[in-house]
């Protein structure tokens, strides 16, 4: 049976996204409130690409921030509204949000930052951000680590599979993985089948392959200082970071942790170091 191309199974129905990846344990926002609490950041943040609002809620309730959400996906929106209420969420693009009020950091979770496709999509972001966030504010970023892949082609080798149940239909995925060179992209195609007799669904995504280097090279440009970038331990990490757990300094397994400051401008008052 051909699959049908379009729109994103995960993302249109945000149930079966928190069904496909549970976090019982809110595991992110629990590192993402320490790195945030380690780095003495104010209470004001904003988790963009918020998804369905888990770790949004959770460091509002529960560690005690202001919080702000923003997302492309309507659906997530109304999800998390309706399911992790508390923060203020809005639809925007993070290449060019403009919420009118300022925040003590900005949070990146789950390789949020590499839908910056481009030099271009990187720098627009990274603008916002200096638009958004006070002098001396943060940025913590998680996600792939495009270095990764310059020693190895585990995730590359073959198709993986995966199935979750959800109400008594049972969904199974089968992702590929590739390298597009030239734009730096790390392309992946899933497709979506059901037991419900459902047609079969074809998704197209990408992420951009960022390196270290390059990484310090775009934030210092950009007007911040790189606290740490580190592969670990986090959220997403094999073991998974746990709570108290120090980072480490390499940058050679599949994940980067950035922590970057805002470098306050002469113009702000401040005086230069």
């Amino acid at each position: 049976m051909t699959a049908t191309p379009g729109g994103n199974l995960l993302t249109d129905h945000p149930e079966l996204y928190e069904e496909r990846f549970p976090d019982p344990e809110r595991l992110a926002a629990r590192w993402a409130g320490e790195v945030l609490a380690r780095h003495h950041a104010g209470p004001r943040v904003l988790d963009v690409g918020c998804g369905t609002g888990r770790d949004a809620a959770w460091l509002q309730h529960r560690a005690g921030h202001d919080v702000a959400g923003i997302d492309t996906s309507r659906a997530m929106l109304a999800h998390a509204a309706a399911h992790h209420p508390g923060p203020r969420y809005h639809l925007a693009d993070m290449r060019d949000f403009d919420l009118g009020t300022p925040f003590d950091a900005i949070l990146c979770l789950d390789s949020a930052l590499l839908y910056c496709h481009t030099n271009e999509d990187l720098g627009a972001f990274l603008s916002r951000c200096r638009a958004h966030l006070t002098p001396g504010g943060l940025l913590v970023a998680e996600m792939r680590n495009g270095a990764f892949f310059l020693g190895t082609t585990e995730l590359l080798d073959a198709p993986r599979r995966a199935t979750f149940t959800r109400r008594g239909t049972t969904y199974t995925s089968h992702t590929a993985l590739w390298i597009d060179h030239g734009a730096q992209l790390l392309r992946r195609r899933r497709t979506w089948t059901a037991d419900d007799g459902s047609l079969p669904q074809e998704q197209h995504s990408a992420w951009r392959l960022l390196f270290p280097q390059e990484i310090r090279y775009f934030l210092t440009t950009a007007g911040f200082e790189v606290l740490a970038l580190h592969d670990g331990p986090g959220p997403r990490t094999t073991p998974p970071w746990t709570e108290g757990q120090a980072p480490h300094g390499t940058t050679r397994a599949d994940r980067l942790h950035l922590v970057a400051r805002l470098t306050p401008h002469p113009s702000d008052g401040d005086t230069p170091a």
